[in-house]
């Protein structure tokens, strides 16, 4: 089972109901969040450099990472820890060619067999979603439930990332099933304070506080 309580939190500037994103995730950074994924998929390029230098800027001598969606020449640029891809995106096993040994790479999965490729493919994490029913996956269809990230856990060596319809609630449930941690966007932004909402999550998932 696992010790320590991996959180990422996933960008999402439109949804932040008058915050603007430069002022919130680095509180979300301060708060402690290990991994901040940047998906700001309609930013153009310039904007989107200048967000992913600022949050990396911030990130300095803390806990968090930075990585950016899909765009690798982004993460590069700003000196980010990594880059996180989907399906559209290249493999990691070519991402792998042109980066540092350190340079993280993640993907989104939707089932334990894509949790495999991506790992056998060079992936240093996976996020597995949705677990939970959550608003923005409605159209995709029924959410997966805990048995596929539980097989997911099970069959892979890189750490493992519950992702959609997370609730403070059901955290121990995700732990139970082997996730290393968990991922949301709605988790952290509707909360009254970040800060507060990380050591709850720390809390259920039984890990000692400092």
């Amino acid at each position: 089972m696992p010790s320590r309580l991996e959180i990422c939190y996933i960008t999402d500037r439109k949804s932040l109901q008058g915050r603007s994103l430069e002022t919130f995730a680095p509180e979300v950074i301060r708060a402690g969040v290990n991994l901040i994924q940047v998906r700001e998929k309609d930013l153009e390029t310039r904007a989107l450099l200048d967000l992913a230098q600022r949050l990396v800027t911030a990130s300095q001598g803390r806990a968090s990472r930075i990585v950016i969606n899909d765009r690798l020449d982004i993460a590069l640029a700003s000196g980010a820890a990594g880059v996180h891809l989907g399906h559209q995106s290249l493999p990691p096993a070519e991402i792998r060619r042109i980066v540092p040994p350190e340079f993280q790479v993640g993907v989104s999965c939707h089932s334990a067999a894509e949790v495999r490729a991506a790992r056998e493919d060079g992936a240093d994490y996976a996020l597995l979603g949705p677990i939970f029913e959550t608003p923005s996956k409605i159209a995709y269809g029924p959410p997966l439930g805990l048995e596929p990230l539980r097989r997911a856990a099970s069959e892979v060596s890189i750490p493992v990332l519950a992702l959609g319809g997370i609730t403070v609630e059901r955290v121990r449930r995700c732990r139970d099933a082997g996730a290393a941690g968990i991922a949301g966007i709605r988790l952290f932004q509707e909360a009254p304070s970040v800060e507060q909402r990380v050591r709850e999550l720390r809390q259920v998932w039984g890990e000692p506080l400092d």
